[in-house]
């Protein structure tokens, strides 16, 4: 295999003196874009883009990405292609090579990508080199859930507090063991633990002012799960997420459909 692969590198270096097609210069020599045999990953050779270059849409289909790896992994698959990571998890091939494109080039033509250490760089580009400690406020039945929540630790991403101001919670501990500290103590919380994010989980009207205080805490990302937006100041990203409105979607395709088929 690796002969074949020198040849086809050297075909390659050969063509038209010009300026040769993208995916031709891409793989020009091992001197220029040198990449891990072993792991089939090419070392990444782009300026990292600006954060507002990147769409969320990308981002999230690189979480997505991910997540088939390490499906791939526990079923011991050592290499896949585009296009058979598109055919197995209903993806699509082309726009897979093109999110990966803004961050490098990975791979080996006809040979495809080693699922470990395509894995690593999409860790490392969405940044989960190391565990990503977790403020969940609002210690209500949605809070606590989200605290105990097993998943989350499995991705990297750690609660290591719930925070609210009702005196009966104050100083009990969430069913998984995670500790309920008044509110007030979040700005030493945050710098003691070093939180990096914060997930909102109060009523609609307290939200804009946990959010708030959140922020002066020195928060710079919120997982916002009450109902409506808030609003911060620019740096600080804010995710969203109602469910009621995704409830109101899937009411909209009830409504819309009969047995299947779109009335």
């Amino acid at each position: 295999m690796r002969a074949n692969l020198s040849t086809r590198v050297a075909d390659l270096s050969q063509r038209s003196a010009g300026d040769p097609a993208p995916h031709v210069r891409r793989l020009t020599s091992e001197r220029t874009l040198p990449y891990n045999r072993r792991n089939l990953v090419k070392s990444q050779i782009k300026k990292r883009p600006a954060v507002e270059q990147v769409s969320e849409l990308t981002t999230n289909r690189l979480s997505v990405y991910l997540r088939c790896l390490d499906h791939l992994s526990s079923s011991r698959v050592r290499t896949v292609s585009s296009q058979s990571l598109a055919d197995q998890f209903g993806l699509n091939a082309a726009q897979i090579r093109k999110d990966l494109a803004w961050f490098g080039e990975f791979g080996v033509r006809g040979v495809g990508y080693s699922v470990a250490g395509l894995a690593a760089h999409l860790r490392q580009i969405l940044g989960l080199g190391d565990p990503i400690n977790v403020a969940v406020l609002g210690a209500g039945n949605l809070g606590q859930a989200l605290a105990d929540y097993p998943v989350f630790p499995r991705h990297g991403f750690v609660p290591v507090a719930l925070f609210d101001r009702a005196s009966g919670k104050v100083g009990t501990a969430s069913r998984g063991g995670v500790p309920i500290l008044h509110i007030r103590r979040l700005p030493a919380i945050v710098r003691k633990e070093a939180i990096r994010i914060a997930m909102i989980a109060v009523p609609a009207p307290a939200a804009q002012q946990v959010a708030s205080f959140a922020v002066e805490a020195g928060l710079e990302a919120i997982l916002n799960f009450a109902p409506g937006a808030v609003r911060v100041p620019a740096g600080v990203k804010v995710k969203n997420v109602d469910l009621t409105i995704s409830l109101e979607g899937l009411a909209f395709h009830l409504a819309n459909t009969f047995h299947g088929q779109e009335k």
